[in-house]
Formats: structure tokens, C-alpha cells, sequence
């Protein structure tokens, strides 16, 4: 079993892999951190107290920074995920309230209580963990892993020919993060648009999980417009999920080891590139997937909710 953390950005994939790890019985999920993205950092932090409280799980949300390390902040990506996060599904606030420590300095304690043996799977912009880097140069030593979904070495991006839009949304975050020498793993659009889930998928997660999968379905009607929107009529990428199933499946992938730059400006600002070797640490690139053994271990999964 991995002790795992989830910097995340609600979001209706983000729900998917937030309800995944609280079903999968081989994560030990110790807390979420929220951070700007598909929404702001504060509707994010609300939305990630609804969606722990969903699954009926008491655990610390800590909130994060609210704009990018060097760039302006960036409008939520509300046509993909909808004005609150989870698509037409309406606002409702949590019981809970986020603890009093940021982000940073959460993920930073958790790292020294649990050392070796901390993975941290973040989903939206890395600017959260830029900051407990450069906060704490222990850090990267105290944590087992960090598996990022974000990046595209080859594939290109998806929200601009170059940059997908986790690394586009804090590029310079990105680049600290990847020049850190921590152990980690870049789960991208190399692997992720290999992995789609249908109308049909969701369907079929809402009659095995009436409760939670119901919730799923209905915020995937809006998700799977945007695709369809923009042309893609075979499904949405399960982005958010495929990161944190690499946490605790990572025979499930193959990976190439390359040494990582950002783009921090001009057109190509937010592309990941490999560097020259020795230049930097290296990253694991996830770049193959079994993609029907993630997908079905997905659904296996979500299907033991409510």
C-alpha cells in the first residue's frame, strides 16, 4: 500500500481519480492539496472538501497558491469543466474547512513524517510543489515519488500545438520542478489520450455505483460536450486517473528516462523537451500504455464506490 497525496484542481477528471484512490485498496490516501486550474484555488479547495466528503472520508484539504510563480493567472478552464468545477452539476458547500498550514508547507510536513515513503501524485499546475522545493531542500529527499500528469514529449499539447495545459498554466513551476533531482514520473499526453472513457463507460460506473458513480456520470455529460466540441466523438482522456494509477501500477506503463526543460516563454511556453543528459536530473516519461488494463483496473475500482 502507498501513502499518497493528491495536489489537485476539481475538476471533473480530477473527481474521477480522487474517487479511484479512495476505492483502490492499494492507496493510503493522507490528504488533498488544491490548487488554480480547471477553477480558482479556492473553489478548488471547496470542491475537494465535497468530493472527500462524498466518499465519507475525514481528511486534511490543504489550499494552495492562487497564481503561478512569475506569469499573470490564467482564466479557469471553465468551457471544459464548467463555471464550478463539475460540469452542470450544481455548487454545494462542504462541511468541512481546510486546515490552517498552505499547501506548501502541508506537503512539506507530510514529507518529513512519512519519509521514504510519500508519493505525491500532482494533476494540475505544479506550482504547490515549486514552492515546498524551494521552501525545503529536503523535500525532494523526504518524498518517495512525485508522478505528474502534465507534460507531452511527443504528442504535442492540448492547448497549444506545443504545451498541455497543466505545464502551459505554470511553466516556470514546472521547470524548478523538473531541475530538482527528485525521483519522478511525467505521465503526459504520451499515454493519456491512448486511455478514453465513453458514454457508455460512464453509464456503466453509475449502475455499479449508484451514488458516486451517478455524480460521475452526470458531470461527464458536460465533459464529453467539450470533447465533442472540439471534435473528439470517441470519448474523454482518463488524464488525472492514468497519474494516479501509475503511482501503484507502474508495470502498467513504459517509460523512457529523459532529463526535462520547460518552455517559459513565447509561443512554445509550456512545452516539455528533453535536455541534454547530465543537464538536469532525469524524469521518467511515460511513453507506452496498456491502456484497456488501465482503463478496465479503473472501473474495477470505481465500481467498489456507493
Amino acid at each position: 500500500m502507498i501513502k499518497l497525496i493528491i495536489d489537485t484542481d476539481p475538476g471533473i477528471d480530477d473527481a474521477m481519480a480522487i474517487f479511484y484512490a479512495a476505492a483502490a485498496p492499494e492507496i493510503d490516501l493522507l490528504g488533498l492539496s488544491t490548487i488554480f486550474g480547471n477553477v480558482t484555488t479556492k473553489i478548488a479547495t471547496r470542491n475537494a472538501l465535497r468530493l472527500l466528503e462524498a466518499v465519507d472520508l475525514d481528511l486534511p484539504v490543504a489550499q494552495g497558491a492562487e497564481i503561478p510563480l512569475t506569469l499573470p493567472p490564467f482564466a479557469p478552464s471553465a468551457q471544459v469543466h464548467g463555471k464550478e468545477g463539475f460540469g452542470d452539476v450544481p455548487a454545494a458547500q462542504p462541511k468541512g474547512q481546510p486546515v490552517s498550514e498552505d499547501a506548501a508547507d502541508f506537503l512539506i510536513r507530510m514529507a518529513s513524517e512519512h519519509k521514504g515513503e510519500l508519493v505525491v501524485c500532482p494533476i494540475g499546475p505544479l506550482t504547490n510543489i515549486a514552492h515546498a522545493i524551494q521552501r525545503d531542500p529536503k523535500f525532494v529527499k523526504n518524498v518517495k515519488r512525485i508522478v505528474i500528469m502534465g507534460g507531452s514529449l511527443r504528442e504535442g499539447g492540448n492547448i497549444t500545438p506545443h504545451a498541455e495545459a497543466n505545464i502551459y498554466h505554470d511553466p516556470h513551476a514546472a521547470d524548478v520542478v523538473f531541475a530538482s533531482g527528485a525521483r519522478l514520473t511525467m505521465v503526459g499526453l504520451d499515454v493519456t489520450h491512448q486511455i478514453l472513457c465513453t458514454q457508455s463507460d460512464f453509464a456503466s460506473i453509475a449502475a455499479q455505483s449508484p451514488e458516486l458513480g451517478g455524480m460521475l456520470q452526470k458531470m461527464s455529460e458536460f465533459y464529453l460536450q467539450f470533447y465533442e466540441s472540439v471534435g473528439k466523438f470517441d470519448g474523454c482522456s482518463l488524464h488525472d486517473p492514468a497519474a494516479v494509477i501509475a503511482c501503484t501500477h507502474p508495470d502498467l506503463f513504459e517509460v523512457e528516462s529523459h532529463p526535462l526543460t520547460v518552455v517559459c516563454e513565447g509561443e512554445s511556453s509550456g512545452a516539455t523537451l528533453a535536455a541534454a543528459p547530465g543537464a538536469r536530473g532525469v524524469t521518467s516519461v511515460c511513453m507506452g500504455v496498456k491502456s484497456d488494463a488501465v482503463k478496465a483496473l479503473f472501473l474495477e475500482r470505481l465500481a467498489l464506490l456507493p
